[in-house]
């Protein structure tokens, strides 16, 4: 082949392939299909002309103050994530609560479209069906490696989408804080009696476990948390565990500070994304959204588990915080209360019923497993 005609065969699969940027997905394979077809007839090994992709500018709303340790520093970590895996083809910026949306209204922001993705945990939207209170956590339930593998492992996935899926969300597992504390409070917990008549920042299925031990569920914002304490608004809160207790003061505004978070034993933070908006993507993109939460949500497991401690020496010996273990008669009937909580959601729908013996079944295999593995080492540790 002479070099003039190779230039001009050369040139002309260039041109095709330039001609449909920014055309979106079947475009650009056709391009490249065309200009690899072209090249072959020119007799040159060597890979399709390189195409000058699409961008997409998505947006993150979230329920977490702006860079809020851990939770919204997760939120950021997945995006510069997806920017970063996407070589800037698909840009991600984070919206903090009430920056472009109100925190507990990023659902519907996102399923109308005003977003792309929103993150968050599921309990908040229990008011859209009771039964996605399973997949962000449940009192006296699954720890944060046992909700990981029924989720990925044991049909929890599956059954997260099938919830979903009359909003138009894709849902994501993207964090984990662990095992959670049990609360800040200004009187010493006792008995389940001391639990009457307080009023309590506590979301979920949590909440209405208080409610039925004769306490006031309140549902909040990260970011009013520490001023309705100070102002006794609420009597008592939990947030997360040290780390962010720390970073939110709350050490200032409570004495008691109690533990374990039977209400949060391994609470799954999401990322949902418009299914519509998702699906209008590359595959590879698609690709790279998912499993960029999959690795968000083993990161935040790990910050929290590498950073509570240290927190929680510094509320205890910098900030004089009394640490105390619920005791084991108001576990014990906080327990039989979660059993009675949690079972009635089942009776909501089929749906609900589902997921409640998907859950329940799931985790009656991983205590099993856990009792002579992980809590056998433990003991003996």
């Amino acid at each position: 082949m002479k070099r003039r005609d190779f230039i001009k065969k050369g040139a002309g699969a260039g041109a095709l392939a330039l001609g449909v940027v920014g055309c979106g997905k079947e475009a650009e394979e056709s391009a490249n299909n065309t200009a690899a077809v072209a090249s072959e007839a020119a007799g040159v090994m060597t890979a399709a002309p390189a195409v000058v992709s699409k961008t997409y500018e998505w947006k993150m709303v979230t329920t977490w103050p702006k860079n809020f340790p851990g939770l919204g520093s997760g939120a950021e970590f997945l995006a510069k994530l997806i920017t970063e895996m996407s070589g800037g083809r698909l840009r991600v910026k984070v919206y903090g609560a009430n920056e472009l949306v109100p925190a507990f209204e990023i659902f519907d922001a996102v399923a109308s479209g005003t977003a792309e993705m929103g993150h968050g945990g599921a309990y908040y939207w229990k008011g859209k069906d009771e039964a996605v209170q399973f997949f962000s956590t449940v009192p006296f339930g699954m720890t944060a490696q046992e909700m990981n593998a029924w989720l990925y492992y044991g049909g929890g996935m599956d059954l997260w989408k099938e919830v979903y899926e009359p909003f138009g969300l894709y849902p994501a597992a993207a964090g984990n804080t662990g095992v959670q504390m049990g609360g800040w409070f200004n009187k010493e917990i006792n008995s389940v009696d001391d639990l009457k008549g307080l009023k309590m920042r506590i979301p979920g299925l949590g909440g209405e476990v208080l409610r039925r031990a004769g306490g006031t569920p309140v549902t909040l914002p990260g970011g009013e948390i520490f001023t309705s304490l100070q102002s006794g608004n609420i009597d008592a809160t939990e947030w997360v565990g040290p780390y962010n207790d720390l970073a939110f003061g709350l050490y200032k505004a409570a004495k008691y500070y109690y533990y374990p978070g039977w209400h949060e034993p391994g609470a799954t933070l999401e990322c949902f994304t418009n299914k519509s908006a998702l699906e209008a993507l590359p595959a590879d993109l698609q690709s790279i959204v998912i499993n960029a939460c999959r690795v968000a949500n083993q990161d935040m497991l790990a910050e929290y588990t590498a950073r509570n401690n240290d927190a929680l020496n510094t509320l205890i010996n910098d900030h004089g915080v009394d640490l105390r273990k619920y005791p084991d008669k108001v576990l014990e009937e906080l327990r039989v209360l979660s059993a009675q909580v949690v079972s009635e959601v089942a009776d909501k729908s089929p749906l609900a019923q589902r997921i409640y013996d998907s859950y329940t079944q799931f985790k009656q295999k991983a205590v099993a497993w856990h009792e002579v593995s992980e809590r056998s080492y433990l003991n003996s540790r």
